[in-house]
């Protein structure tokens, strides 16, 4: 994992841009801790800052080969999981390696494949590639969007990242903000539309997207699309296949040259990564170590809720006893998670997920002392049914994201008439991605809305996670793989009928079917808890706090945005919100520190609204 950039412009000499090009790689410092390289052509720079995971000596960056006359360099941030099938294949192209670096098969793979090659790639993954043969700069992104890829534009040139900081690092890419942006700050935040890096002029390829930039115009292309097609398995081999997919995903991404451990929660997804990772460990006479997070006082203030029925801890303990892994359990301090909701914009670069995007920036830079990859496991829910909205009939069928149901909250908080096309915005952005979902003609009604819920969370609420886990993970240089991302398991997903998806009339019913042999069926079995938050009263008294001081400012950029009087209810009375502000998880003290973070932002990324 890495930290990638570049600029290609026939106006500028990059040799002249040097100071520039310093600050931008220096931007990507927590990303790429270990090594920075760059390349300089006359109108091309590419800069490369490395986090070392595999083959220390072979995949340093940028990379380049020289074939029939032409020099192609390439910059890359991710990791390949069919790095020995590739080789394979290129090695009876004809092509011969100097080492065994994923970085230098991608590298050979364009050259042997050309902008045909992310298909051929399955992993996670931003790289671009210049080839000065043409004067071409090709770009691409994983098929499901785990690591991010960020552009824009200006003056006639094309400036990219995996970070918008980074971008925002030259003086070409300002800090501006319009209508169109406060609505995705303020309507779909802490989510963002496909593709939008919410600055003006701020740009970020879909997952599965690709592009060449040349003679000064970007030229787009989806390699990979999530398509309908009948389903030819059984129930039975369903459960296999799952079973196979899953455990081949995960399998594969336990190859590192550096430490490995799992995140276990207690829920089933973690549950079954981490028991597979420990088999794995023991066959090689080794023993996964693992990590679960949890708040001071949490046990003392917690309560049941119909999204979070029981806590984490027993369940931790009987997977811990049951995969026999060395475990860790990280406790934060409330007012740490409250402070690291500032560093956590910093990360993310925008207002976020608030103390579940601080919880995991405290949480990575713990594990990060003594590993440099885990295992995670995201993305299960969105893929196989795991939220309440897949089930409730009454839910399913309204024209509405399904975890943000009403605008009504987000609309008491703002002063009236700030933002009048606010609803409007949300209702088209959910309207664009229900028309871009696939079909079979032979769907039923019920079918065709399940595709439509399966690509309404995977464009959205799976991308929130997905930045949300990259970005906090890497601020303190921490590898975050997601097994359940992988490409194969998601097509295969998206066709599964609902009967098996949801078998036994269960959330994820099948991923719980496919390995209830090899998992305590007490975790196999147990009911679906989202990612575990504080319930420490100290914790919405820091929040209110820093809501007040931003309203009570005169000069905050928000001053004039807020109502002041529909905060002030929000504080005072919190069990009196309508609905969560975003998921299951942002209520009265997440909407209070989403306010803090937006004016922390607004100012510490001096925005300009234009």
């Amino acid at each position: 994992m890495c930290g990638i950039a570049g600029w290609y412009s026939d106006r500028e000499k990059m040799i002249d841009n040097t100071p520039v090009l310093e600050a931008m790689s220096e931007t990507l410092r927590r990303r790429g801790p270990d090594e920075h390289g760059m390349f300089v052509g006359e109108s091309v720079a590419l800069i490369h800052r490395r986090l070392t995971v595999i083959a220390p000596e072979d995949g340093k960056q940028p990379m380049s080969e020289v074939q029939g006359g032409r020099t192609v360099t390439l910059v890359y941030n991710g990791e390949l999981y069919n790095t020995k099938e590739l080789r394979r294949e290129l090695l009876s192209q004809g092509f011969s390696f100097f080492g065994r670096s994923d970085t230098e098969v991608i590298l050979k793979s364009y050259l042997c494949w050309g902008e045909k090659c992310p298909e051929r790639l399955n992993g996670i993954f931003s790289f671009a590639v210049y080839d000065s043969g043409d004067r071409s700069l090709f770009v691409a992104r994983d098929p499901i969007g785990v690591k991010p890829f960020f552009y824009s534009e200006p003056d006639g040139c094309f400036i990219f990242a995996s970070e918008i900081k980074t971008l925002l690092a030259n003086p070409l890419v300002k800090p501006e903000i319009d209508e169109q942006g406060l609505m995705e700050v303020f309507f779909t935040g802490p989510g963002r539309t496909p593709g939008s890096g919410v600055f003006r002029g701020v740009y970020e390829l879909l997952p599965g997207e690709c592009g060449v930039y040349k003679n000064g115009t970007l030229i787009k292309r989806r390699y990979f699309r999530v398509t309908a097609h009948e389903h030819q398995h059984t129930r039975s081999q369903t459960v296999e296949y799952t079973r196979f997919l899953l455990t081949d995903a995960v399998e594969r991404q336990l190859v590192s040259d550096v430490p490995l451990c799992t995140f276990l929660s207690g829920g089933l997804d973690s549950s079954i990564i981490s028991t597979v990772a420990a088999e794995y460990f023991r066959k090689r006479g080794n023993t996964l170590d693992t990590y679960s997070v949890n708040y001071t006082d949490n046990a003392k203030y917690f309560k049941k809720s119909f999204f979070q029925p029981n806590s984490d801890e027993e369940f931790i303990d009987t997977m811990v006893n049951a995969i026999g892994s060395a475990h860790h359990n990280v406790v934060i301090d409330n007012e740490d998670l409250y402070s690291a909701l500032f560093e956590a914009v910093e990360a993310r670069d925008l207002p976020g997920m608030v103390d579940v995007d601080s919880s995991l920036l405290l949480f990575c830079r713990e594990v990060k002392r003594d590993f440099t990859v885990a295992l995670s496991g995201e993305c299960a829910d969105e893929l196989f049914g795991g939220y309440p909205w897949y089930h409730n009939e009454a839910i399913l069928f309204e024209e509405c994201f399904p975890w943000s149901r009403s605008q009504e909250v987000r609309r008491s908080v703002l002063k009236p008439g700030f933002l009048p096309r606010g609803e409007e915005y949300v209702h088209s952005r959910y309207e664009q991605t229900v028309r871009a979902t696939d079909y079979l003609p032979s769907d039923t009604p019920h079918k065709r809305r399940m595709r439509e819920m399966f690509m309404l969370n995977f464009g959205w609420f799976m991308q929130t996670l997905l930045d949300r886990k990259d970005r906090c993970s890497m601020y303190s240089g921490l590898e975050v793989r997601v097994p359940f991302c992988d490409y194969r398991l998601v097509q295969y997903a998206y066709n599964m009928p609902w009967e098996f998806k949801a078998l036994h009339g269960r959330e994820k019913g099948i991923v719980r079917e496919a390995f209830s042999d090899i998992l305590p069926e007490s975790v196999a079995w147990r009911k679906k808890s989202p990612y575990p938050k504080t319930h420490n009263p100290i914790y919405h008294k820091l929040c209110a706090e820093g809501a007040e001081r931003v309203f009570a400012d005169k000069m905050s950029p928000l001053y004039e945005m807020l109502d002041h009087d529909g905060v002030r209810r929000i504080i005072e009375d919190p069990e009196s919100i309508p609905s969560p502000w975003y998921g299951q998880l942002m209520k009265a003290p997440q909407i209070l520190a989403y306010i803090a973070q937006v004016d922390y932002w607004l100012r510490k990324y001096k925005v300009t609204l234009v």
